[in-house]
C-alpha cells in the first residue's frame, strides 16, 4: 500500500478532495494535521510548493498540500496569494470598493494542487474556475468570496447555490491529472 499524507486540519477540505481523486485502491490517502510554515510569495504555485516540499521533507512521507486564491485581473491578478488575508481584513466590501468603477470583472479562482515525495522537487497540478465579480454582494451560502464571484456561464453568485450545486460548479481538472499522475507513478 502506497501512503500519501493530504496536508490539512480542515476535514471538509479532505473529504471534497478524496471526492475529487480518482486513484487506484493501492494508494492509501489520509489525512494528515501538520503545522506548515506558509511563506508569504507573489503567487499561489510557490505558496504550495514550498508548503508541500517541507511536509515532505519533515514527515518522510509523499504529500499533497493545496493552495489557492481568488485573481481579479482588473487588480492586477491581486489577491492572489494574499486572499485569506484580504478576506479577513478588507473582506468582499474592500474588493467591490477597490473596484467600483471598473469595467473589467474578470476574476479567476485558482487552487493549486502540489505533490512531493520525500527528497524530491515537487509537481504541480492547477485548477482554474473564470468568473466575474458583481458589483454588489448576494447570497447566504458558501465562504470567502462566494458572495460577489460568478462562475463563468451563470448569472448568480456562488454564494447563491446550494453546497451540493457550488462545489460542481469549481473547475476539477487539476485533480483529475493529478489522479493520473498519481496512478501512473505507483503503477504496481
Amino acid at each position: 500500500m502506497n501512503k500519501i499524507f493530504f496536508v490539512t486540519g480542515n476535514q471538509f477540505k479532505f473529504e471534497l478532495a478524496k471526492s475529487k481523486l480518482n486513484l487506484k485502491s493501492n494508494i492509501d490517502l489520509q489525512q494528515k494535521k501538520f503545522n506548515c510554515p506558509e511563506i508569504q510569495a507573489n503567487t499561489i504555485k510557490e505558496v504550495a510548493s514550498f508548503s508541500v516540499k517541507y511536509c515532505a521533507d519533515n514527515l518522510g512521507v509523499p504529500c499533497i498540500k493545496n493552495d489557492s486564491g481568488m485573481q481579479i485581473q482588473f487588480l492586477n491578478n491581486f489577491p492572489g496569494p494574499y486572499t485569506r488575508y484580504v478576506e479577513e481584513t478588507i473582506t468582499e466590501k474592500g474588493i467591490l470598493n477597490l473596484m467600483s468603477n471598473c469595467s473589467n470583472r474578470e476574476v479567476n479562482f485558482i487552487e493549486v494542487l502540489a505533490f512531493c515525495e520525500f527528497g524530491k522537487e515537487p509537481v504541480l497540478f492547477e485548477c482554474t474556475t473564470k468568473g466575474k465579480i458583481t458589483n454588489q454582494s448576494k447570497g447566504n451560502g458558501g465562504w470567502g468570496f462566494d458572495k460577489i464571484f460568478i462562475p463563468e456561464g451563470f448569472d448568480k453568485t456562488f454564494a447563491e447555490f446550494n453546497d451540493n450545486d457550488r462545489i460542481k460548479l469549481w473547475d476539477s481538472s487539476g485533480y483529475k491529472e493529478l489522479s493520473q499522475y498519481l496512478n501512473n507513478l505507483y503503477n504496481d
